[in-house]
This record gives structure tokens, sequence and C-alpha cells, in this order.
């Protein structure tokens, strides 16, 4: 018989868990790891805080100390130590991670690799359309070379690799997990945008124990050996091939793909768009719902069976076959499914459940869970930093505190009843953390939520299992799917379908998650009311804008491209579009939307483009799409497809300038004239200084060149320039930023957006070197992230780089920092000899988005 936990033992229980994890979260706050005296002093402190607890529990601290009894007292002990051991056990085993690093120097060099497909490989396309794969690699030999003759190297155990066919009408390579290959291959180390409130890819590499990512060369293919039959990565593969050839419906078969053999990469970004959008995205991936309720179903069954033979019974009681036998089930679904992270959370929490009642330990469900967290994180200290781990586990705590563990209800108007309440408990729960993590709500939710949960639980996941057996269930699998897409298309359709609100400061989300967290308790109404009333400033944040008569200027990162937001008190424009990334990816979509949203910026009183080259145009059609532009000013040629929409366009020209909340704005190029001549792109460039009240100003000069830098000198007044910030023109080109224009701007500070190891060698060194002589800061994007700067008093103090304020010890630096030259860093950054590491620096990654969070995070590099 169970026995409970007293509620003084549960919560004695319970200090030292939570001290663990909030060890864990603190690390994940640093910007970098402990040095070897800092671990001493962690390890001293720990020894201390354990002995402490020892002489409280043997009487030393007498009847209390500060009115905490002796086991309460040791409690809080274990609890320190516990927030310590978390702490320096995790930062000793990111150590050993970091130390898997590719290093620096073999960046951009051709090595031969040999090893294994270590996972699905997923169809991607390459930046010219070509076709391709994405997968993960595991060496087990590697040549500092294109020969197996050259010396050895040592690689890091997983690398996340992209092989694209030679052209668009070519066939890419065959490729399936578990074959044994010989590639020869260009690597980088992980390297991600940073913008605000974006995604973090570089963690998301770190956790996924990706240390390097790279593309395969031309021809440099070799198969060594095939995946054995009998492997589980030769099953996955073959079950795909068939589901694919079975179900006709691309995007039907990726969607039953993903919920049978965890290939998310299979479900296309348009189908992952709705289900953001209609909230359902958590039931489209092999998550905790879905193992837990394949757990639930075997461990039925098995109950069921194992009761129907009495000497069976007599052996082993049922429920604990059960209870064995749906952890047993939940792990071969998570291994058959890939293993993903949301899977061995899931397992790991099965596992630790399953032996407290199996201990005959039965603690209250708060306890319960925070010792599975406790179980998981121990495993992986690392899945604290993951949006789906605080919402799996506060998902279930919140229908456990709700009352989802009552007696059973009877009748199907009483499991009705149930079933819309937990649907109400976990979508009024959880919106707090939907806003923290991805800045939005789905108000359709809890309707989508009703159909698709039992739908895909109960219906479309046990027949795309089924399917493995008898194929047949793969058709009656993609009836479902069809209906829930119709159902969820409807939806969609709505106004207002989906709420997206600007990110509140840290105070006002703190009070979000307790007030989510009253409104969905079994509370008296005056206290869920008061949970309400603290929603409301997460829910109506007012972001910081500056002050009448000055400007901020946001320089987003995009890669190898230009997007600069500039902001006055009740005005905003966006200067450039950054590029297109490939086929239906590009900077609008996956970075300027998520930013401007998160910013408060829902509207754009002006979208200037500078030219039309696609590094500068490439977002703007998603842009103009996606949220309302005012007006478009470019030097696009008339019969431009961005020109032929809805928003009053015209051109940039010389002597236009206007005045937004008393700041000045002033086109300065190119003139009227240069519309009458042909011209390449570049000359074109649209160049834009404002000018705030207080005198302080920035000068926007896209890919202006050297001929145009000298007419553009010749027609200005002098001292017409001067400006405190310039964006570098052309991205750093040597073909640009003449030292006469340099000396006529004279800029304190200089932004290069350039991509990390792009394949122009941007900022060319002869350019960088003009600025150092004349002290001026120059900072890139691939080094900086987004660099924020403010007009007024703070300006003179510079800007803030997004990759120095939020840097975090799994972040990209270089091994050897460059020397500084004067309070600004001169990174100097080594150029890219072949055009094929333009793949590298696609902020999609070899490996495409990763799934469990939305794109509307701002997705990766």
């Amino acid at each position: 018989m169970p026995h409970p936990a007293p509620q003084s033992e549960s919560f004695h229980l319970a200090l030292p868990a939570m001290g663990w994890l909030l060890g864990l979260c603190l690390l994940q706050q640093s910007a970098r790891l402990p040095s070897a005296a800092e671990y001493a002093a962690l390890l001293l402190a720990i020894v201390f805080a354990v002995g402490l607890a020892l002489r409280s529990l043997r009487g030393f601290s007498g009847e209390s100390m500060a009115g905490l009894s002796t086991v309460t007292w040791a409690s809080l002990c274990v609890t320190l130590a516990a927030a310590l051991l978390a702490f320096a056990q995790a930062a000793w085993r990111a150590e050993l991670r970091l130390g898997e690093r590719l290093p620096e120097a073999w960046e951009g060099r051709d090595v031969l690799v040999r090893g294994r497909v270590s996972n699905l490989p997923s169809a991607t396309q390459g930046m010219f359309g070509a076709p391709g794969w994405r997968f993960a690699f595991e060496p087990e030999q590697a040549f500092a070379g294109a020969s197996v003759k050259d010396p050895p190297l040592t690689l890091p155990p997983r690398l996340a690799l992209a092989w694209y066919a030679a052209s668009e009408d070519a066939a890419p390579p065959a490729l399936r997990a578990g074959e044994r290959w010989q590639l020869l291959l260009r690597l980088k180390r992980p390297h991600g945008l940073m913008n605000p409130h974006a995604f973090d890819f570089e963690f998301w590499m770190f956790e996924q124990d990706l240390r390097a990512s790279g593309v395969v060369r031309p021809g440099g293919g070799l198969r060594l050996a095939a995946a054995p039959w009998w492997s589980l990565d030769a099953l996955r593969s073959d079950l795909r091939e068939a589901l694919q050839r079975r179900v006709h419906e691309p995007a039907h078969a990726g969607i039953l793909a993903a919920l049978s053999l965890g290939d998310q990469a299979a479900i296309s970004k348009r189908d992952w768009a709705l289900f953001r959008l209609t909230g359902v995205s958590h039931l489209l991936s092999v998550s905790g719902l879905h193992v837990t309720m394949f757990a639930w179903g075997m461990q039925g069954l098995l109950g069921w069976l194992w009761r129907r033979s009495a000497g069976l019974c007599l052996r082993w009681p049922a429920p604990n076959v059960a209870r064995w036998g749906g952890v047993a089930a939940a792990l071969a679904y998570a291994l058959f499914s890939g293993w993903g992270v949301p899977a061995q959370r899931t397992v790991w929490m099965l596992v630790t459940l399953a032996l407290l009642r199996s201990l005959s330990l039965r603690w209250p469900w708060p306890l319960c869970l925070l010792i599975s967290a406790w179980v998981v994180t121990l495993i992986d200290p690392w899945a604290v930093g993951q949006a789906g781990f605080w919402l799996s586990f506060v998902a279930v705590g919140l229908l456990m505190a709700g009352g989802a563990e009552q007696a059973p209800v009877q009748g199907w108007r009483a499991h009705l009843r149930a079933g819309l309440r937990n649907q109400w408990v976990a979508t009024c729960g959880l919106a707090p953390l939907s806003l923290l993590f991805f800045q939005q709500i789905s108000l359709v939710g809890l309707l989508a939520n009703v159909l698709a949960i039992p739908l895909v639980s109960f219906v479309i996941t046990p027949l795309a299992l089924l399917g493995a057996l008898l194929p047949v269930a793969w058709r009656l699998a993609e009836w479902a799917v069809q209906l829930l897409m119709a159902y969820l298309h409807g939806l969609a359709s709505w106004p207002f379908a989906v709420w997206m609100l600007p990110v509140a400061p840290s105070w006002a989300q703190a009070l979000g998650l307790l007030g989510g967290v009253l409104l969905v308790l079994p509370l008296p109404l005056r206290l869920r009311a008061l949970g309400l009333a603290m929603l409301a400033p997460m829910l109506w944040p007012a972001p910081a804008r500056p002050p009448v008569g000055e400007f901020e200027l946001l320089a987003a990162d995009v890669g190898q491209g230009t997007a600069v937001l500039l902001l006055t008190a009740e005005h905003q424009l966006l200067y450039d579009s950054g590029p297109t990334y490939g086929p239906d990816a590009d900077a609008g979509q996956r970075v300027l939307l998520p930013l401007l949203l998160a910013s408060g910026v829902s509207s754009l009183d002006l979208l200037m483009l500078s030219h039309r080259d696609s590094d500068h145009t490439g977002g703007a059609g998603s842009l103009l799409a996606g949220m309302p532009v005012a007006a478009l000013s470019s030097s696009l040629e008339a019969a431009h497809p961005l020109l032929a929409g809805s928003v009053a366009a015209r051109r940039c020209a010389a002597g236009q300038s206007w005045v937004w909340d008393g700041v000045r704005f002033e086109v300065l190029h190119p003139v009227d004239a240069d519309y009458q001549q042909t011209l390449q792109s570049n000359a074109m460039s649209c160049v834009l200084r404002v000018t705030s009240a207080s005198g302080h100003s920035a000068l926007l000069t896209g890919d202006l060149e050297a001929p145009q830098e000298l007419a553009l000198m010749l027609r200005t007044p002098a001292g017409g320039l001067r400006s405190e910030v310039l964006l570098v023109p052309h991205h750093g080109s040597k073909t640009s930023s003449t030292e006469a224009f340099l000396d006529a701007v004279a800029p304190r500070w200089a932004l290069v957006q350039a991509g990390y190891r792009n394949r122009f060698g941007h900022p060319a060194p002869a350019v960088l070197a003009r600025y150092q002589a004349r002290d001026i800061g120059v900072l890139s994007s691939a080094a900086c992230g987004a660099w924020r700067w403010r007009s007024g008093p703070d300006g003179v103090k510079g800007g803030q780089c997004q990759r120095e304020q939020f840097r975090r010890y799994w972040h990209w630096q270089p091994e050897a920092q460059a020397q500084l030259q004067g309070p600004w860093p001169r990174l100097l950054e080594p150029p890219v000899d072949s055009p094929l590491d333009s793949l590298l620096e696609s902020p999609l990654g070899p490996m495409g988005a990763p799934t469990e969070l939305p794109d509307s995070a701002g997705l990766p590099q």
C-alpha cells in the first residue's frame, strides 16, 4: 500500500529539487564558465553547506536559528548545496562539450571525413533552388586534406551537414540514415544570427551536441557501406520511403512521418505556420503528449491482458506489469521516433513516476513533478534553457493543480465537461508562458485543440504507427489529416485568430506568470480576479520609445545584407529589408517581422529600399505582406514586382526631406539625373541622413561606391555629411569607403552589416585599415549581432551589441580576440575563397530550422 508523505516531509524534499533547478537556471544566465579558482570555491561552499546541514541535524543549531527548526535549517543548507552542485557539475559538463569545438584554423578548409549518417536526412533546397539533404553526421576518421594520406584530424563527435545537387535540375545523392560515407567537407563553428528577442540557434546547436556545421563539396561523397538491415536507422528509412509511396500528398505524408518517425522537418513551413496560428503545433511532433498517450494505451492493454491469467497475477501484480510495460512502450516509441529531446524528457519523467509508485511512495504531485524534473535535468542539464521543458512540466502541473487528478468521471457528458475544463486550464495557464517565449497567443487555440487533441492522439498517431504493420492504415490516417487540416484552415481564416504582443519587461513577465497560475487554480473568485489583474501588464506592455527630438537606430543581424530600423517618438522607418536565404525563406519572414512585432512595431510609416540587389530587398515581399506599410521609397525600376502592390511608392531622390517628431530625415542620393542614365544598381543606392534635434546624426549609404561617394561630397556643403554613425558602404567592400569620404563623414562608429565568413570577404582588410587609421570604431554584425544606438546624451557612450550585452558561455567568440584599438574592437574576419561557403552562412543552418520552437521566434543562422 503506498504511503503518502507528510506535508512537512514533502516540503523538505521539494526544496533541494528546486535549488537544483535554480542552480541550472543561474548557469544558463552566465556569460562565461567558472575558472579553476571559482570551481574550487564552489566545491568548498558545497562541503560547508552539507557540513552545516549535518551539524544542524545533530542539534548543533539548537531548536531554531532565525526562527527556523533544525530540520528546516538543514533543508535550506542542503538546498544551497544542491544549487551550487547543479551549477558546478553542469558547468564542468559544458566545459567538456565546448572543448569539442572545431579549431578556428580549420574553418573554411577542405577536410576528408569518414563516418555515419546519424539521423533521417531531411529534404531541402539550396540558395538557387538546387535540391539536397540536411542531416547529422558522426565522424569516425578525419584527414587534414582531400586524401586519406593526409594527416589525421580530430573533429567534434557530431556535425550538422548539408549536401546539395550540382544544379536545380540535378537529383541529390541517395542518402539514408545509418549509412557510412566518405565526405569531403568544408566546415565552420556554430554561428547564428543574434537579434533581440530572437531564437538562439547557437544554444540549440550546443544542446544538440552539434559542434560544427558544413557542406559537402561537389563530387566529394563516396558511400562506404549501407546501414545494416536489422538496424533501427534502416527500419526508419524504409518506413519513411514506404509512407511517402503510399500517401500521395507530400504535405500529409510529412505530418504522418513527423508523428510516427519523429521527422519534424518533413512538415512544410506553410503547415507549421498554420499550426502555430491555431495553437496546435505541440501536437504535430513527437512530444511528451504523444509519448504519454502511447504509454497510457499500452499500460491499459497490458493490464487487461495480464489480468486474464490468475497465475501471472500471483507471480507479479498486474499494476506493476502495466506500469513498467507502459514505460517500456514509451521508451520504444521514443527510440523509434528518433529519440528527440521532448521524447527523452517524457521517458525519464515516466520512469521516475513509475519508480516512485513501485517504491510505494505516494508523494504529492508537486513533489513528483519536481523529482521528475530533477532526473531529467540530471541527464540533460541544458533542458532548462528550452521552452518545451517548461511548457511540458507547467502544463502537467496546471492540470494536476486544477483538479485533473480527481476521481474518475462517469458518463459522456461528464467526460466532455472534464475535457473542456482541462483545455481551459491548459490554455489559460500556458498563455503567459506562450507570451514569454513566443510573444503570441492563439485566440482560436481552445477551439482548435478541442478537435485536434483527440483526433491526433487517438486516431492519426495510432494509425500512423499501425501503418508500419498494415500500410492501409496510412490511407485512413491521411483522411483524418485532411479533416484536421480543413478544420484548422477554417479557424485560421477568422479575423484576429492570433494575438501578437511586444515583449513585456521582466517584472511584468514574472507578475503575469503568477497571475496565470492564480487564474486556473480552484480558488475563490476574488483571487482568480486578482490573477487576471496581474496579467494586465503582460498583455498591454508599453515598449520604450525615444523622446521627442531624438531617434533610435537598430541595425538588425540579417547575415550578408542590410536592414536598419529607425524609431522616433511616434514613427518608424525601415531602411532595406535584408537578403533572401533560399526558396520560401528571407530576412523579412525569418528575422525582421518577429523582431519588429516583439519590439512593439506593428506598422511602418516608410520602407526605404536603397537599391534592387536581393541582399537589400530580399525580405521586402514578406514585410509588405506581413504588416501595414504606409509608403515605399526606393530606386527600383518602374517594372519591379515590389512596386506592383497597393502601397504608395515613390522614387528616392536627393533633396527630399521631412521631419518626424523633431527628427530630420534627408535623402542625399541619387539625383534625378541618375535615373536617366544606365547605372549599376549599387550606384543608385538611396543615401539617407538622419539628424536629431540635439545634432546627433547617422548616415545610411546602401552599396554606394567610390565614384558616387565623390559625387556626393562635391554637391554637399562642407560639414553636410558629418555623422556620428556610418553604415559602412557596400558592407566594407574595397570599392567603397574612400579616404576622402571617411574624412568628410568623420564618424565615431562605423557598422559593417555582413555575414559570418561571407564569400565576398567583407569587410576587406584594406578598408578596415582606413577606418583604423582614423580611430573610427568599426563593428561587424557577425561579431556584434544586432547593434542598437540612441541619439541624445546617451549616444556619446556608443551603442549596444546584442552579442556582448546578452552573451552566454556557449556563444561564438574568436579563439584569439583581436587587439582593441581605443575603446572599440577592430574586427578582422578571414576572407572566404569559395562561393560554396555562402551556404555555410545560411540563416537556416545545415540542419534546417529546429521544430520544437516556432519560426516566429526568429529562426537561426
